[in-house]
C-alpha cells in the first residue's frame, strides 16, 4: 500500500506540473487487440479483451517482485499504469480551462472537454456541476480507488472497462458494448458512493445525502451495473444548486455557474485530499502495527 500512495502521489504531482503528460496514451496496441477479436461477440469478446491485458500486467508484477530493487522497479511501473489510466484529459486543467477562458463561447467550447462520452454539456449551473463531478470520478476517484484496492492491475481494469464501454471508436458488435457497459457501471459503483459521502463530508451534506437518498429509493435493484452512477449526478447537482449562508440555514438558489464550478473544484479537492489521508493513515497504522 505504501508504493502504490506514493505512486499517486508522484503521478498528481506529475499532472500538476506538466498537464500534458495524461496525453500519453498510446492505446494502439489495445485498439489492434480488440480488432482481432473480431470474429467473437459479446461477453466473450470483452472478456478476452481485458483479461489478456490485466494478466499481462500481473505477469510484470510477479517478474519485477522477483528481481533486485523490485519495490523501486515495482513504483516505476505502477506510476506508468498510473499516468495511462488517468488519461487522455486531466480533470484538473479542463476546469481551469473553462475558468480562464476569455468569453462565453469559449468558455461553453471548453466546457465540452468534461464528457468522456461525446455528450453535450449544457451552460447552466446543474448540468455543469454533473459533469465535472463525472469527469472526476472517472479520471480521478474511480482510477484511484481501484489502484490504491488491486494495484496496477485494477486500475489497468477500471480504465479498460471504461474504454471498452464509452469509446464509440472501438468497433464492438452491440452485445459486446452492453456488456462493457454493464462492467464499467460496476466499476464506477463503488468509487462514486465514496464520493457522494466524501462530498457531503466537504460540502453540503443536507443537500447531497437527499440527493442521493432520493435517486436511491427510486433505483431499481440492478441499477448498479445497468445505469451510470446517476446518484452522483444527482448530488453534484444538489451540491452546486444550494448554498448555505453564513450559517444561518437560509438556503439560497445559485445561479452562476463559475463561482459554482469554483467551489466544487475546490471541494473536489478536499475530497482528494481526504481519500489520500485515509490512504495514508491505513499505511501509517499498518507500520505502527
Amino acid at each position: 500500500m505504501a508504493i502504490r500512495l506514493l505512486a499517486a502521489l508522484i503521478a498528481l504531482g506529475l499532472l500538476h506540473l506538466q498537464p500534458q503528460l495524461a496525453h500519453w496514451r498510446g492505446d494502439g496496441g489495445f485498439r489492434r487487440w480488440v480488432q482481432q477479436l473480431a470474429d467473437t461477440s459479446g461477453v466473450g469478446r470483452i472478456v478476452l479483451a481485458i483479461a489478456v491485458p490485466v494478466v499481462l500486467c500481473a505477469l510484470v508484477i510477479w517478474l519485477l517482485h522477483m528481481l533486485p530493487l523490485g519495490d523501486l522497479l515495482l513504483l516505476v511501473f505502477a506510476l506508468a499504469v498510473l499516468l495511462f489510466s488517468f488519461g487522455p484529459h486531466v480533470f484538473e486543467a479542463d476546469v481551469e480551462a473553462i475558468l480562464s477562458a476569455p468569453d462565453q463561447s469559449s468558455r461553453e467550447a471548453a466546457a465540452q472537454a468534461l464528457s468522456d462520452d461525446g455528450e453535450t454539456v449544457a451552460w447552466t449551473t446543474a448540468d455543469l456541476g454533473e459533469a465535472t463531478a463525472y469527469a472526476a470520478l472517472r479520471r480521478r476517484f474511480g482510477v484511484l480507488f481501484w489502484f490504491f484496492l488491486l494495484g496496477p492491475i485494477g486500475a489497468l481494469l477500471y480504465r479498460l472497462a471504461r474504454q471498452l464501454g464509452h469509446d464509440t471508436s472501438l468497433a464492438l458488435d452491440a452485445d459486446a458494448r452492453t456488456y462493457a457497459r454493464y462492467l464499467a457501471n460496476a466499476l464506477d459503483w463503488l468509487p462514486a458512493q465514496l464520493m457522494v459521502f466524501t462530498l457531503a463530508l466537504v460540502g453540503h451534506w443536507d443537500a447531497v445525502i437527499g440527493a442521493w437518498r432520493r435517486w436511491h429509493q427510486q433505483a431499481a435493484p440492478n441499477s448498479w451495473y445497468l445505469t451510470s452512477p446517476d446518484f452522483l449526478g444527482a448530488a453534484a447537482r444538489a451540491d452546486v444548486l444550494t448554498d448555505i449562508e453564513g450559517g444561518d440555514g437560509y438556503v439560497e438558489e445559485r445561479t452562476d455557474a463559475l463561482h459554482e464550478l469554483r467551489r466544487l473544484r475546490d471541494a473536489l479537492l478536499r475530497a482528494l485530499l481526504a481519500w489520500l489521508s485515509v490512504v495514508a493513515l491505513i499505511v501509517l497504522g499498518s507500520w505502527l502495527h
